[in-house]
Order: structure tokens, then C-alpha cells, then sequence
């Protein structure tokens, strides 16, 4: 009887000296470094899925002129010429991590003398921060060319127009929609005729990320 107990307790022995050489395996520096490297890898994956999941942007406004002035634009002298103004924004390039190109059409209605000319005014816009960081605010600047549908008489049909403009955006409010809120400044310079318009605005609209 006692040699079965020392065999038996022999037996227990080794195979407690075998798992404890085994498990220095699965600790230490190796170890913790393989743990780092999986949860940085995971933490990467959840970082990058939305931006690439959503990779487009485009928003829409309304809105209207808040101060003018305006210069040589029509016979009388007209000042408060702005009415409302709508467009469409759509991103078209970015720079990684820095600021995005986007293409504006704006179209505005106006009313000088007794005509009411209409514009459409497409140009790029640069703004940052890029939209896939999805801060809240942005600033931005552009230039291009305006094009009148209806114009005052003896006034030029096209236009020079650059704008200024900072804003906030809230993405996703309702699945891929949210809102948006802008205000800046639009100046347009006729370029057959001496006229010029400098207003600043605000507008509401809807942003869309798909």
C-alpha cells in the first residue's frame, strides 16, 4: 500500500512540474507584446471602418442675405438687392486628415431696378477640417464664376464670385442625414459692367454621408 501511494504521488508530481514549465509560455514580455499588437490592430479596424464605409459627403442649403452692399448694379441706386439663395455641395477630393475640395453650385435670386436677375454661381470650395473627422465645425473659402439667367439691363451676364464661409455640421442625426447651419460672406464682381455685390449670409440644410 505504501508503494502505491508513492507511485501515486510521484505520478501528481510530474505533471505538476509539466504544466508549470508550460506555462511560463503563455506570460512575460513575449506574451504581453503579442496582446498589444492584437489590440492596437482592433483599435485600428474600429477607427478606420466608418470613414471608409461613408466616403461620400454632400449637403444642401437655403438661405438669404443678412447685409449688403452693393455698388453700380442697375440704374437706381439699389442696395438691398439680395433675396433667397439655395445650392448643393458635394465633395470631389480631400487631402488625408487635413481639409477637403468641394464643388458648390449656389443659385440666387435678386431684385435690381425692375428686374429680378437670377444667378448660378458654380466654383470649388476648400475646407477644413476634412469631413471623415467628423468635427462639428468647418471654414472655408472659394472662387469661380457666375452665370445670370435673368440680368438687369445693360448689366454684364457673368460674374466673378469668391465666398467665405464657417459653419457646423451634426452627421447622422436621422441614419445618413444631418444638419447643418453656415453663415460668410458672397461677393460678386460683374465683369462686362461696373457692378459689384458684397453680402453676408446665413443658411440651413441637410448634410448626407453615403
Amino acid at each position: 500500500m505504501k508503494n502505491v501511494v508513492i507511485i501515486l504521488f510521484s505520478i501528481l508530481l510530474v505533471g505538476a512540474m509539466g504544466s508549470a514549465i508550460a506555462a511560463p509560455q503563455n506570460i512575460g514580455k513575449g506574451a504581453a507584446d503579442q496582446y498589444f499588437k492584437q489590440r492596437q490592430k482592433e483599435g485600428e479596424s474600429r477607427v478606420r471602418r466608418p470613414s471608409s464605409s461613408k466616403p461620400r459627403y454632400m449637403a444642401l442649403h437655403l438661405g438669404g442675405y443678412v447685409n449688403e452692399d452693393t455698388y453700380k448694379w442697375g440704374e437706381r441706386g439699389n442696395n438691398d438687392v439680395g433675396q433667397l439663395m439655395g445650392g448643393v455641395t458635394y465633395r470631389v477630393g480631400e487631402w488625408k486628415e487635413s481639409m477637403d475640395l468641394l464643388f458648390r453650385a449656389d443659385i440666387s435670386s435678386f431684385e435690381v431696378d425692375d428686374a429680378n436677375p437670377v444667378k448660378l454661381s458654380l466654383l470649388p470650395l476648400v475646407t477644413f477640417p476634412d469631413a471623415r473627422s467628423q468635427f462639428p465645425l468647418y471654414f472655408g473659402a472659394g472662387a469661380g464664376i457666375g452665370v445670370f439667367f435673368k440680368q438687369a439691363r445693360g448689366e454684364s451676364s457673368l460674374s466673378f464670385d469668391y465666398q467665405v464661409v464657417a459653419g457646423g455640421r451634426f452627421f447622422d442625426v436621422f441614419d445618413n442625414v444631418g444638419l447643418m447651419f453656415e453663415a460668410g460672406v458672397k461677393n460678386s464682381i460683374l465683369l462686362f459692367s461696373d457692378g459689384q455685390h458684397n453680402g453676408v449670409f446665413t443658411a440651413v440644410g441637410t448634410v448626407f454621408r453615403f
